[in-house]
């Protein structure tokens, strides 16, 4: 709890404290799903593991910072080197330094965020799609549903395209290729016909561009046949995609969009059209709220709203069944796959990455908490490799990918029941509540504020696992062939 009440300062006050390390960072790695690169970060630092009031008290929102680094305590920290683990990988041919890469959008517009974002680190960027068009936004053109301590759950934007010329932004990107030859450009195209296809495409390759991604999937478009109009027709991706592959001799990633029924469809279509690599998924349209006041969806734009793409951690379920059916389709199995959707730690990154991805796109959580994020998807990728005996990204790349089956092929006869740890159990009665009115009725709760489970009832859905807020409640024993004894 204490964790989720920092808000990841900007030269966080506590950092006054302590000289050799970072509570601000160490923080933001436990936040990030990187406890043990947390501790790693401690490392025999005794200090931070006494009592210090002071570092509390310099904290602008009195996060109890000693509570946080107690819990480090009794993580192991075993020392083993990861400097030497080797993240690098590859983006249809083109080599990467590490799998991360900022998507195509606001956070890799202009040149000197694309140079800030690859000296914290970042292996490449996708540019601000480029474009013919002349682009003017609204204002405010952002919404986002939010958790209890403020974070994004889901982000909604209504924002378009680049709005600098083409030449401006063939300009940056010959100048990132001229400052850092290792980072990778891709530079994100749309056009409006065959002609600026073509055009756009042979810019980007004159100007250094390693790849080149063809926006098919952008939801907020006003222009007939652009955005994600033309990720919906496969014939439409097939021509245009065949197009730019006759215009560059680079590789070439189709962007498909998820406001579709199978994604295979188009994409299939766009490697008939000469496409090495599928970039999968752009923005999902949709609303986020409305404002029950003005009667108005946000963004409210003097009075006025429209549908708007949708992205963070909640369209990541839909990105990952996206990535898994292309994946296992043989009509694309020889195809590079590059993920986004969703994408805030380093567990959610391998998971694209099981999946089939051998690399990750990024922009919500940048959006959120800048470009340092980097910082910890590269420290847990490092350990995960370590703990997993990983040598190389690609050791892990697409390994689970076969372990997605038709619902009518998995295996029924086993039931999997719960089992409760009355020592972490708080005796809510939330496993009770949830089991009665939305269950099997299989949990009774006793004078004493605890639960039992009545194994005759019990179908192992596992939703009281699920619900408890203490994670007191495990997978247990099993029954076979309908024998009813827990």
């Amino acid at each position: 709890m204490e964790v989720h009440k920092c808000v990841l300062c900007h030269d966080a006050p506590c950092l006054k404290i302590y000289k050799n390390i970072s509570p601000e960072r160490i923080i933001r790695a436990i936040k990030f799903d990187n406890v043990k690169g947390a501790r790693q970060l401690i490392g025999d630092e005794k200090k931070c593991f006494e009592k210090n009031t002071d570092c509390n008290e310099e904290c602008p929102l009195n996060v109890n910072i000693d509570k946080i680094l107690e819990h480090l305590i009794n993580v192991t920290d075993d020392k083993e080197d990861i400097d030497n683990i080797d993240l690098s990988t590859e983006i249809c041919g083109v080599k990467l330094e590490n799998p991360f890469l900022l998507s195509s959008s606001i956070v890799g517009s202009r040149y000197e965020m694309c140079k800030r974002a690859f000296e914290h680190g970042w292996a490449g960027v996708a540019t601000k799609t480029i474009c013919l068009m002349p682009i003017h936004e609204s204002s405010p053109r952002f919404s986002a549903l939010k958790d209890w301590n403020g974070s994004f759950i889901g982000f909604k934007n209504i924002e378009q395209l680049s709005e600098y010329s083409v030449e401006e932004n063939m300009e940056m990107i010959r100048k990132l290729k001229s400052e850092f030859p290792n980072k990778v450009v891709i530079a994100s195209i749309m056009g409006r016909n065959e002609e600026e296809w073509k055009y756009l495409a042979e810019e980007a390759t004159k100007a250094g561009a390693d790849l080149i991604e063809l926006n098919f999937s952008c939801p907020n478009m006003k222009y007939e046949g652009t955005g994600s109009d033309v990720g919906q027709d496969p014939n439409t991706v097939e021509l245009y995609t065949k197009v730019v592959r006759n215009s560059t001799h680079i590789p070439v990633l189709a962007k498909m969009t998820p406001n579709i029924t199978d994604m295979r469809v188009p994409a299939i279509s766009a490697k008939r059209g000469g496409a090495n690599g599928i970039a999968a998924i752009n923005t999902i349209k949709s609303i986020t709220n409305v404002d029950i006041d003005s009667l108005v969806p946000e963004p409210q734009v003097n009075g006025k709203s429209s549908l708007g793409g949708y992205s963070g951690q909640a369209v990541k379920p839909i990105a990952l069944r996206f990535i898994a059916e292309m994946a296992n389709c043989e009509d694309l199995n020889d195809m590079c796959y590059s993920g986004m959707g969703g994408i805030y730690s380093w567990k959610d990154a391998v998971e694209f990455m099981l999946l089939g991805c051998t690399n990750v796109q990024v922009t919500t959580s940048v959006m959120e908490y800048g470009y340092r994020i980097i910082d910890d998807l590269i420290l847990g990728l490092k350990i995960f490799m370590k703990e997993k005996n990983y040598s190389k990204v690609s050791d892990f790349v697409g390994i689970s990918k076969c372990n997605l089956i038709d619902n009518d092929k998995l295996e029924k006869d086993t039931i999997e029941f719960p089992k409760f740890n009355y020592e972490k159990c708080i005796g809510c009665g939330r496993c009770y509540i949830s089991c009665k009115d939305g269950g099997h009725n299989a949990i009774k709760f006793d004078e004493k504020r605890q639960p039992t489970l009545d194994g005759s009832k019990c179908v192992g859905c596992q939703l009281c696992r699920l619900v408890c807020p203490q994670n007191a409640i495990n997978k247990a024993s099993k029954r076979i062939g309908g024998v009813k004894n827990a």
